[in-house]
C-alpha cells in the first residue's frame, strides 16, 4: 500500500516515457578577453552607458557656461544702465513748450524729438545731442552725449560732428522747394 503512484502504474503495464535525446552543447562563443581579477583592464572603447554619461556631462557643462555668460552680460547691461541713469539725472533739456520737430534715424526707424528753434540750431551745429533712454528721446549737451556714448554707444541717437565736412547729398544748393 505504500507503493507510489509511479510504481503502481509500472505494475499495471505502463511503460516509462522515453527520455529525449541529449542535444549536443553548443560551443561557447568566443568572448573578449576578460582580465584576471586584480589586473587593471586595458582601456577600450567606452560602452554605450559611458558614452551617454560623457555626453550628458559635456552638455551640462556647456549649458552652465552659457547660463553663466548670460548672467554676466545681464549684470554688465544693468550696470551700464545704472551708470547712464546717474549721468542723465537732471541733464535733459527737453522743454514742454517746444513745437519744432527734429527728425532723426534710430534703430532703423525715423524718430522725432520736439525742440525749440534755438535748440534746433544747436543740434544742427553739434552743440546738443539726442539720446534714447527709457523709450524717450532726450536732448542733452554735447559733453553729456559723449560721456553717454562712452558708457553705452547704442543710446546715442543724434550727435552731429561740427568738424565734419558738409556732405554732398546730391541736391543742388539753388533748388527751392
Amino acid at each position: 500500500m505504500s507503493d507510489s503512484l509511479r510504481d503502481q502504474l509500472l505494475k499495471a503495464g505502463f511503460k516509462p516515457s522515453p527520455k529525449p535525446p541529449q542535444k549536443a552543447k553548443p560551443h561557447p562563443r568566443p568572448t573578449a578577453h576578460k582580465p584576471e581579477p586584480g589586473k587593471p583592464r586595458a582601456p577600450a572603447e567606452p560602452d554605450l552607458a559611458q558614452a551617454f554619461a560623457l555626453r550628458a556631462k559635456s552638455d551640462r557643462a556647456e549649458r552652465e557656461a552659457a547660463e553663466r555668460e548670460a548672467r554676466e552680460k545681464a549684470a554688465e547691461k544693468k550696470e551700464r544702465k545704472r551708470k547712464l541713469q546717474v549721468l542723465l539725472e537732471g541733464k535733459a533739456q527737453n522743454q514742454a513748450d517746444a513745437e519744432q520737430a527734429r527728425n532723426f534715424e534710430f534703430a532703423g526707424k525715423i524718430r522725432r524729438v520736439y525742440v525749440t528753434p534755438e535748440q534746433l540750431q544747436q543740434l544742427n551745429r553739434g552743440e546738443l545731442g539726442v539720446l534714447m533712454h527709457g523709450g524717450r528721446a532726450l536732448v542733452v549737451a554735447r559733453d553729456v552725449a559723449l560721456a553717454a556714448q562712452a558708457i553705452a554707444p547704442e543710446t546715442v541717437a543724434l550727435l552731429v560732428d561740427p568738424d565734419a565736412p558738409a556732405e554732398d547729398d546730391g541736391i543742388p544748393d539753388d533748388l527751392v522747394w
